[in-house]
């Protein structure tokens, strides 16, 4: 069987669809001290999906909108 390379791209809005189809999480820690004195921390968690994909997911984990709504205020 033999291998075929596919040549077709992707335009902007099927990258665009597929990540809100699918969803995708940055997570991001950042911690920086000086002389073992923690100066800075930086914690942050991004979620890029659409409104379905969030709902069917969080629903999953037991998460509510109100749940996640207060995790963005603090």
């Amino acid at each position: 069987m033999a291998l075929s390379k596919s040549v077709e791209s992707s335009s902007l809005a099927e990258v665009i669809d597929r990540i809100l189809d699918k969803g995708i999480v940055i997570d991001a820690f950042v911690r920086i001290s000086l002389v073992g004195i923690e100066l800075i921390t930086i914690e942050a968690r991004i979620v890029i999906a659409s409104v379905d994909t969030y709902l069917k997911y969080a629903s999953a984990i037991g998460l509510t909108l109100a749940d996640s709504s207060s995790i963005m205020r603090n």
